[in-house]
Parts: structure tokens; sequence; C-alpha cells
């Protein structure tokens, strides 16, 4: 899993490479969470991501619920097929904001 962190202004972006999993979910757990400041605006990007955990998404609800308890945004960007029906099926999906792409998704954090 490579991760790379960077703010466009306001707003946080992260980019995800590779399966988050039971393996991978606690390096994401460790370097997104902490991100999930009071105010804060995020958007992960999850465009090269083809594969997501039940761990995964825990992650998810978890920084879902870290970010909203906080007042702030979070947006998720490219979502592949296979993960959105997952999120789908298990009723995740309603709990995010989603959008196709990275200026997509910064238009609707700013």
């Amino acid at each position: 899993m490579d991760i790379n962190i960077k703010n466009l202004k306001d707003v946080t972006v992260v980019e995800m490479a590779g399966d988050i999993d039971a393996t991978t979910a606690p390096k994401v757990q460790e370097e997104v969470l902490p991100l999930a400041k009071p105010g804060s605006k995020i958007l992960l990007d999850m465009t090269k991501v083809p594969y997501t955990s039940s761990a995964g998404l825990r992650l998810l609800l978890s920084l879902y619920r870290q970010v909203t308890g906080n007042n702030g945004q979070l947006v998720l960007v490219g979502l592949s097929e296979e993960i959105k029906d997952t999120m789908s099926i298990t009723g995740f999906l309603d709990f995010f904001t989603r959008c196709d792409d990275l200026d997509a998704g910064l238009k609707v954090l700013a």
C-alpha cells in the first residue's frame, strides 16, 4: 500500500495505491486518521485501490465518523465498481460523498 498525502489549499488529498485489507489497513489508519482534525476537508483518492476487505470498510467508516464528528468533510474519489458494489451491499455507500474524479471532489469540498 502506497499513501501520498498532499494539501491543495484547505483540502488534504490522500492518494492511495494498492489493496486495503487486514494487512494494509493498520498502515492506512496510522497515516490517515490523524488527519481528521476539527473542520478538516479530506479527499480520499482511491483510483488506484482495486480491492478493499472488511478491514478496509471498517477503516473507511472509522475515518468517516472521526471526520464528521469533528465537523469536517470527507469525499471518496475514483471508487472501483467492485468497491462500490461491496459498499452498496453492506450499506456503507450511503454514508459517503463520492465523486468520479479529483476535480469533482475538490469542487464538492470548495
